[in-house]
Formats: C-alpha cells, sequence, structure tokens
C-alpha cells in the first residue's frame, strides 16, 4: 500500500508541473519562466460585407488579413472569416457571437452597417476586441478607423478633370451617408481645381455589393452623356460599362485595370495590411487602448492606409505631375481640401473663406458641394 501511496504522490507532482508549464491570458499566447511556450495563436476574426473575390473593397480587407497573417501568423491565427454579412444589427451580433464561441478574441467589422451590431457584442463581451471600419461608435473595447479617402479622392479627381472632353462625369455610389458623400465631394473639388466647367453626376445604387445594379447605374449616367465614371462601389461593374462604352473610368478600393484595362486610369487604394499588423500587434504587447483612428496620406504609399494607384497609359498628359504637386501640398498641410469658401450645388454658402471644416463636420456631410448634380436625400 505504501508503495502504491508513493507511485500515486509522485504522479499526482508529476500532473502539477504539466500543468504549471505554460500560461495564456486573453487568448493570447504567454511564455513562462521555463522558457516555454502555449501553443494556442491568438484567434481575430473578420466581418465582411461582401465576398472576398468581389475585386474591390472585401477583396482590399481580405488582402490585409492575409498580410497581417503572413506577418503575425507565428503567434495569430487570422484565418476566421465570415462573407456577405448582411448589414443587419440581429446577424451581425449573432456572427460575433459565434466567432467569440469559437475563440475568437480579436474581430474586425468591415462595413459601416456593422456598427451597432458590434457595440452591442463589444457591451456583452468586454474580454473581447473590436474594431469597426468607416463608424464612429466607441467603447473601452472597441475603437473605430477608417483612412482620410477624401484626400486621396481629391487626387483622382484632378486625373478625371483633366480627362473629361464632355465636361460631365458619372458617379456611381452606393449610399448618401458621410463616407460617399465626403469622398464625392472631394472627388468634385479635384475635378474642378483644373477643369471649373465640369460637373459631376451622382447616382445612388443603395447597395453595398451588386455588380448588375452597379453596372447598370453606370450605363445610365453613360447614356446620359458622361465620357468618365468614378464610383463609391465594391465591384469592378461600373469599370466594366466604361470599358464597354469605350470611356474612361477610375476605380476604388484595389487595382481594376484588369476588368477594364482601356478604360481604367487610376483608383484610390486601400491598404489595410499594416494597420491590421499594428493593432494586433498592440493586442499581443497588452498595449492596445480603443481609439479613434483616421489615418491621412504619407509621401510613403506603403504608409497610407489609403493612396492613389500608379497612374496607367489612359490618364491624361501631364496628370502625374499635378498630382504630384497636390499630393504634396496635402501632405504639407498647404491644401487642407475642405477650405472655404464651400458653397453647396443650390448656390448657398456653407463654408466661409479660409475657414477649414473640421473633422466633426466632415464626417457629418449631408450636403454637395458646388458641381455636383444629384441630391443627399
Amino acid at each position: 500500500m505504501k508503495k502504491i501511496a508513493r507511485l500515486m504522490l509522485i504522479l499526482v507532482v508529476a500532473m502539477g508541473v504539466a500543468f504549471t508549464g505554460c500560461a495564456k491570458s486573453d487568448g493570447v499566447e504567454k511564455s513562462n519562466s521555463s522558457g516555454e511556450n502555449n501553443n494556442e495563436k491568438l484567434k481575430v476574426g473578420f466581418l465582411y460585407v461582401g465576398p472576398v473575390g468581389d475585386g474591390g473593397y472585401t477583396y482590399a480587407h481580405d488582402q490585409g488579413r492575409l498580410y497581417l497573417q503572413e506577418k503575425l501568423g507565428d503567434k495569430v491565427d487570422a484565418t476566421i472569416i465570415k462573407e456577405s454579412v448582411k448589414e443587419d444589427d440581429a446577424e451581425v451580433l449573432q456572427v460575433c457571437e459565434e466567432m467569440i464561441n469559437n475563440g475568437v478574441k480579436v474581430i474586425f467589422g468591415t462595413s459601416y452597417g456593422f456598427m451597432n451590431g458590434m457595440k452591442k457584442a463589444a457591451e456583452n463581451h468586454p474580454d473581447v476586441k473590436f474594431l469597426h471600419c468607416s463608424g464612429y461608435e466607441m467603447a473601452e473595447n472597441m475603437s473605430n478607423y477608417f483612412g482620410r479617402d477624401y484626400q486621396v479622392r481629391y487626387l483622382s479627381g484632378i486625373v478625371a478633370g483633366m480627362k473629361t472632353k464632355a465636361n460631365k462625369i458619372g458617379y456611381v455610389a452606393a449610399f448618401p451617408i458621410p463616407e460617399c458623400v465626403r469622398g464625392i465631394n472631394a472627388f468634385t473639388l479635384g475635378v474642378r481645381s483644373v477643369n471649373p466647367d465640369a460637373v459631376v453626376k451622382v447616382t445612388w445604387t443603395n447597395t453595398w455589393y451588386d455588380p448588375v445594379k452597379e453596372k447598370e447605374a453606370a450605363k445610365a449616367l453613360l447614356d446620359d452623356g458622361v465620357d468618365i465614371i468614378a464610383q463609391h462601389q465594391d465591384t469592378t461593374g461600373p469599370q466594366q460599362a466604361a470599358e464597354e462604352k469605350g470611356v474612361w473610368s477610375i476605380g476604388y478600393n484595389s487595382d481594376m485595370s484588369a476588368a477594364a484595362p482601356n478604360a481604367y486610369m487610376t483608383a484610390p487604394i486601400w491598404n489595410w495590411g499594416p494597420y491590421y499588423v499594428d493593432q494586433v500587434q498592440k493586442i499581443l504587447d497588452g498595449t492596445w487602448k480603443a481609439e479613434s483612428y483616421w489615418g491621412a496620406i504619407d509621401a510613403d504609399d506603403s504608409k497610407s492606409i489609403i493612396y492613389l494607384a500608379p497612374l496607367t497609359k489612359n490618364a491624361p498628359e501631364g496628370a502625374q505631375e499635378a498630382v504630384d504637386k497636390a499630393k504634396a501640398d496635402i501632405i504639407s498641410g498647404k491644401n487642407k481640401v475642405f477650405v472655404g469658401p464651400l458653397k453647396d450645388n443650390t448656390g448657398a454658402l456653407k463654408v466661409a473663406e479660409g475657414v477649414e471644416m473640421t473633422d466633426e463636420e466632415m464626417l457629418s456631410f449631408d450636403w454637395f458641394v458646388e458641381g455636383v448634380e444629384g441630391k443627399v436625400n
């Protein structure tokens, strides 16, 4: 009996050593005093509004996810995604709950309409980190993030303004929310900085992802006499319409040259990867804090969350020089983009001469600048 008791004691001690050999907190791998590591990785989930193969917005986010996996894959599992999530609070909350039940500790939600559902999930799970793209809600465990897209929209407007012969440019846009309105306004200011006679005609589709509807909206604008198509949509549908019509185009989200090689001139490009790596690394390090991030363009495109894609052969002569100068002025602060005098498209003065719009005002844009043909509501 003494021999059996002695063996049992040895077994208990051995088991105690085994269970204290490693430790983890909030799903993050930790090292113990012996230098051994827990093999469990920090699970990071992504909610997408469309399929990763959309060739635009969701594709760009997924490229950022892949960049995160490449850079931090030894510590992070960033393979958890949910495509085509509806912008419905209940569905967003359900998807978040499913991810959390599967061990996800960090959730990136990549569409404006995910905001309220994610906020509720953040309230339910204070131990999980939530990062929401393009919204404004925050909590102790929930950030929001975006890029100063209007800076790059302005640059793309310069290219369009120099290229148009009809002085009519079409713009296919998703929803009349501040994000889209701000981009249209900045684009129009860029157009009219080089071509004061040009106008921008806007059509709303009320969808982020619908290739057929987006393309049809672009075709209607082309039938109305525009000779350039720009877009705030998730797919290449508008680009294809321009290609088929034999006119020009400005893309969005990613390089869309393959979809419209004879039309595409350039595009504002989202570069989400560096931001994703920065935020997840801070979570791993225990230094992360919720914030409202609105990243500006940088002289080095690889460091910018958004930048202008290289101009193609379809771009007008002299456009590169004009874009480079405008970009330098924006980076230096010489050109703030939204500085008065600014009138709306009814002729009413909205921003007095010399007055710069605040971030809060830009984030709540509900009117079009002079030169835009269309209505916000």
